[in-house]
């Protein structure tokens, strides 16, 4: 095995590593935004349609910084 064949190896396990934190923190951070709804509509059941709409919209933007990192990834491996 030639020294090259190895870094592009390691490049690959570092960018399967990456990934998979990127999948790990969306989650992370819709399961947040999901708590906090909920929190918000059982404290104020008036506003269940602007919390609603703000989830969505923060969870889009968590959903598409995840996307984000598993294509600068996956980039990573195929490049």
């Amino acid at each position: 095995m030639s020294i090259t064949e190895i870094m592009m190896a390691a490049e690959a396990g570092y960018a399967a590593i990456g990934a998979g934190i990127a999948v790990i923190g969306a989650g992370l951070g819709i399961g947040n935004i999901g708590k906090s709804a909920m929190e918000s509509i059982a404290r104020q059941p008036e506003a269940t349609g602007d919390i609603r709409s703000n989830m969505i919209v923060a969870a889009a933007l968590v959903e598409g910084a995840a996307f984000f990192g598993i294509i600068v990834c996956l980039l990573v491996v195929l490049g």
